[in-house]
């Protein structure tokens, strides 16, 4: 393998551009999801990651095409089996308290992610991380366990953002980050408060403040956006849109991604620790027609994996809705009259309720009566989701790696359908080490069609988001691959 080096043609593009004084106040709400437990910490599973984004860097970023591009590493390059990892740092960056960033606080950083005792669900994503250590100042090397081709693919998680050296301990509440935005008052369900930061190695922010608001609601989130309380909503839906559209008040970003909403069988307890009834329970979605009554048409079609369409490694499955087959297999398993399920939803994402009640129509073709409870959406993350037999879920877009190692993975800490098949962990850790393209891209789709077979989890489609805003934001680009620059927004 040649060395693959990633440059910054423009490092001093931001030097070059006479930078406006930051004005005016951009508000955007989140949802709460884990409660009074909410926190600054990047690594931990109540991040609030409208937060985190904001005020805090990566080693490396996605351009806005989602490719890995230059944060605070500034290139980077491997050896020929890609088992060592070389990582040049930007220089002259510094920290909100003042302190300089190098290449102690990287190691620092994803050395806490590695820790078992930090049990962060981040560690899954570069658990093949076997070393990291600082060269010197401005240089930071990782040695892995076996080859990896794809590392900077995944060094882009949304949750992997450099801290202080020491700062573990304190970081869920002081936020202290590189970022373009300082935290001046965190409110874990209330409204946290972040201001610019004038000495962003980007240049200075368009927005003097940011206001991140507690909102559980999905419909409460759009009635605030209709309202003028926030400036930005990511969960519009086709239905919601409509009251948007025509209004010189509003704008409307339809992306593409690869996210996708889906319904969770728990694969470790009965009826669906048997894959017949698991395979009936997917078999029985028309995932056209939730496609059509779910989202209004703004989705792809997806064969119950979690690799978006514009993945490199995306598998092309044909799933059909089949009736007979479901029926066929449900009596295999023991269920010749179809079974009963309950499935828990909650309104946190406004699609969910829909889809839960678009599935209780098909699954009834082949026996399955669905029953629908409603739980509250405050706490949904912690008290239902990976506790509950059967569930609504949601996941934003991850590179294919991450994506199948983090939900499917046996020893996955976010593993929520409980799925544990050494044969797909065993592809997963074959393709990690696969340096050929060709070669590694197949393991990959053999993983997903694999998937199809044996999994708990029904993902009907990938959603083309629709993301409302006030007419009076600009700069916001590229909201969906976590490539947003938001020093870039800006408030009339």
């Amino acid at each position: 393998m040649r060395n693959t080096v990633a440059v910054v043609s423009a490092l001093a593009l931001s030097a070059s551009l006479a930078w406006a004084e930051p004005s005016g106040v951009f508000r955007q709400a989140h949802e709460v999801g884990s409660g009074s437990g909410s926190t600054l910490d990047p690594i931990s599973k109540g991040r609030v990651f409208q937060i985190t984004e904001k005020i805090m860097s990566r080693l490396v970023r996605p351009d806005m095409d989602g490719r890995p591009s230059p944060d605070l590493a500034l290139s980077w390059s491997a050896n020929e089996d890609a088992t060592e990892w070389t990582f040049e740092l930007r220089e002259g960056v510094t920290f909100h308290d003042g302190s300089s960033f190098g290449s102690e606080d990287v190691v620092y950083s994803l050395e806490r992610v590695l820790d078992p005792e930090t049990d962060s669900p981040a560690r899954s994503a570069i658990a093949m991380i076997s070393k990291v250590e600082a060269s010197d100042e401005d240089t930071v090397k990782l040695t892995l366990e076996s080859s990896f081709a794809d590392l900077p693919l995944l060094l882009m998680d949304y949750r992997l953002r450099m801290i202080p050296e020491g700062a573990g301990d304190t970081i869920a509440t002081t936020g202290i980050g590189t970022g373009p935005f300082r935290l001046v008052s965190f409110d874990a369900e209330g409204t946290t408060r972040l201001e610019a930061n004038m000495d962003y190695y980007d240049g200075p922010p368009g927005v003097a403040e940011m206001e991140i608001i507690g909102i559980t609601d999905g419909q409460a989130r759009l009635q605030a956006l209709l309202g003028g309380q926030i400036d930005m909503e990511r969960g519009i839906t086709a239905q919601q849109s409509v009251m948007l559209e025509g209004s010189d008040r509003f704008d409307i970003q339809t992306i593409p991604t690869g996210n996708w909403r889906g319904l969770v069988f728990r694969t470790d307890v009965a009826p669906f620790d048997d894959p017949r009834v698991r395979t009936a329970l997917r078999l029985a979605a028309d995932r056209q027609g939730m496609v059509d009554l779910v989202m209004g048409g703004g989705a792809v079609i997806a064969c119950d994996s979690p690799v978006g369409p514009g993945d490199q490694y995306r598998a092309e499955i044909d799933c059909p809705q089949d009736i007979e087959r479901a029926r066929a297999l449900l009596a295999e398993a023991g269920y010749p009259d179809g079974l009963e399920i309950d499935l828990h939803v909650a309104t946190l994402e406004p699609t969910w309720p829909i889809l839960a009640e678009v599935y209780q129509e098909q699954a009834a073709a082949a026996g399955i009566r669905v029953n629908i409870v409603q739980v509250p959406s405050d706490g949904f993350w912690n008290e239902v989701w990976m506790q509950k037999d059967a569930v609504t879920t949601r996941w934003n877009e991850r590179p294919a790696d991450q994506a199948l190692n983090e939900i499917y993975l046996s020893t996955a800490k976010w593993n929520e359908s409980y799925y544990k098949d050494a044969a797909f962990d065993a592809l997963l850790a074959q393709a990690r080490q696969e340096l050929d393209f060709d070669a590694r891209r197949a393991l990959y789709v053999q993983a997903q069609e694999h998937l199809w077979e044996t999994a708990g989890t029904l993902i009907p489609y990938h959603v083309t988001r629709l993301v409302g805003t006030t007419a009076r934001v600009g700069g916001l680009d590229a909201v969906e691959n976590n490539a947003v620059r938001w020093h870039r927004v800006t408030v009339d």
